[in-house]
């Protein structure tokens, strides 16, 4: 099974969203020229910086936060050998990449696409499953804000073929779907008068990707639904609006007679929802909390600050202490500096304070619930910084439990990197927690999940359930950590389902399914003032 997001843009970022490191700033006094000479010679390479900014079509004016563009007349070949340039420097992988004559491309996307490694993981995965580019003015405004375009909800899709199966993960609290009592568990049935279940011609199809995954704001669509927990259907009409996301969707104390278990729902990293993740654990410090149950299972990454942060106030001082949350690691070309900001490479400690990523002001001491061990809800969309927190919990011997399903598999991250109106990401380092561990490529897998390939730690394999909402305790990730807490053992019921919702998806793949927007979860550092 995947979840999908209600947009194609959304979808593409999932999620994953940090304090902007968009390099337009500067002013109008740049008076640099392009190179008059421009080559390519196999396995040579000129300095990144004298292609940087000269611009096919150079943007004039200032971006969404008032900085001035560098932007200079250009052409598309400089972009491209900036991209070239760029990317040997700095990318993880860049002597994996196949070198090839810039001037062969007539625009940057297809170029830098060829730009990666084409190695796999042990499972026969992509190594390198996380190269994108966003429209820059679109990625500042979602990394400053939250706010997005949709019907404000998550698609998880079930099958994406004929018989499909798709339902709602969840929905945003002010966006239009909620506005319709739109909620998680309700299923479609029929889109824009097309049989979603059966339809199985490519003019159906169309009309369904269009309605499911709208382009633009403003656009209406008409779905026939079953809503959780009855037999009968409604039609509901949802009109895509921007929306503006909310980081915490449930936050409870849930009273057990061993002690209060505190059960958050924690959907990303990005810089607005550092102020609402810091208030949550204000509010959770003076309840005498047991245990934790982090609920990470669509949160797709985001800053590694907010990372360090949640790991501190879950584990505490005397954990903590002495101890880091992450180390840095670039390429061989790096050993000592970091290449994009020139500045020694150190390690991320655990803070201890806030670090004012954006919702937040700087230097406020941090709440801690001083924890020895951590339950994570998790699927494969647990991605990233979410898995950043669980590697850096286990450095410094924090015992992390999973329930649910694998995790993404993303040990690595980027700086967001702006030129001519399209930020870049390309993978840049790789992170290691106290111990000197960063490897889980294929993620973490509970420990009895079948045929798993990711690191294994103790937990259970456990499907995601659209028959509960999320914190009810009959919801099966959430009950069978509580049951784990309790019993130490697994439930075999809810492991099957999972398998039989693999297969499920297996069969989604076919001709035919509904066209599914590339997933990318990712792990930003944001610039050192904010790192």
């Amino acid at each position: 099974m995947k979840i999908q997001q209600n947009s194609s843009f959304f979808s593409i970022l999932l999620a994953c969203v940090i304090a902007s490191t968009v390099g337009c700033g500067g002013g109008s006094s740049d008076t640099r020229t392009p190179p008059s000479d421009i080559s390519w010679s196999e396995g040579v390479f000129e300095d990144e910086s004298q292609f940087k900014d000269f611009c096919e079509n150079p943007r004039s004016g200032t971006d969404l936060l008032g900085r001035e563009f560098r932007d200079q007349p250009g052409s598309t070949l400089l972009e491209n050998h900036w991209l070239r340039s760029w990317s040997n420097n700095t990318y993880l992988w860049y002597s994996e990449i196949i070198d090839q004559n810039p001037a062969n491309f007539s625009d940057t996307i297809s170029y830098f696409d060829t730009l990666k490694t084409n190695a796999t993981t042990p499972s026969g995965s992509a190594k390198d499953n996380f190269h994108f580019t966003i429209d820059s003015a679109e990625y500042l405004e979602l990394s400053q804000s939250g706010v997005s375009s949709g019907y404000g909800l998550q698609w998880a899709i079930i099958s994406g073929a004929p018989p499909r199966k798709l339902r709602v993960a969840f929905s945003q609290p002010n966006g239009p779907a909620a506005a319709q009592n739109v909620f998680r568990g309700a299923e479609v049935l029929e889109v824009d008068g097309i049989d979603f279940v059966n339809d199985n011609t490519q003019s159906g199809l169309e009309i369904i990707n269009a309605a499911i995954f709208p382009a633009n704001s403003g656009e209406s669509h008409t779905f026939v639904i079953r809503d959780l927990g009855t037999t009968q259907t409604r039609s509901v009409t949802l009109v895509s609006a921007d929306v503006q996301e909310e980081a915490i969707l449930a936050n409870d104390v849930i009273a057990t007679n061993s002690g209060n278990v505190a059960y958050v729902m924690y959907n990303t990293f990005r810089s607005f929802s550092e102020q609402s993740l810091i208030d949550t654990f204000d509010q959770l410090e003076s309840q005498n909390i047991s245990d934790l149950v982090l609920d990470l299972r669509y949160n797709g990454g985001g800053l590694v600050n907010i990372a360090s942060e949640l790991g501190y106030m879950i584990a505490g001082d005397v954990n903590t202490d002495g101890k880091i949350f992450e180390q840095i690691r670039f390429n061989d070309k790096h050993p000592t500096i970091n290449p994009v900001t020139g500045e020694l490479l150190s390690p991320v400690p655990f803070y201890t304070e806030t670090v004012g990523s954006g919702s937040s002001t700087a230097g406020i001491p941090l709440p801690t619930l001083n924890l020895d061990r951590l339950f994570v809800l998790s699927t494969d969309g647990t991605c990233s910084a979410s898995e950043a927190v669980i590697n850096a919990l286990r450095g410094i011997d924090v015992e992390v439990i999973l329930i649910g399903d694998s995790t993404c598999g993303k040990p690595y991250g980027f700086y967001a990197t702006d030129n001519c109106g399209t930020t870049y990401f390309t993978i840049q380092l790789t992170g290691e927690n106290d111990k000197g561990f960063g490897e889980y490529p294929d993620g973490f897998s509970p420990e009895n999940e079948i045929g798993a390939l990711g690191v294994t730690i103790p937990g259970c394999s456990v499907a995601d359930d659209f028959d509960h909402a999320l914190g009810d305790t009959e919801e099966a990730l959430l009950k069978q950590a509580l049951d784990f807490r309790e019993t130490g053992t697994c439930n075999t019921q809810a492991i099957n389902k999972l398998v039989q919702n693999s297969q499920a998806q297996f069969k989604a793949d076919n001709a035919l399914s509904i066209k599914k927007p590339k997933k990318l979860n990712v792990k930003i550092l944001s610039h050192p003032r904010e790192y």
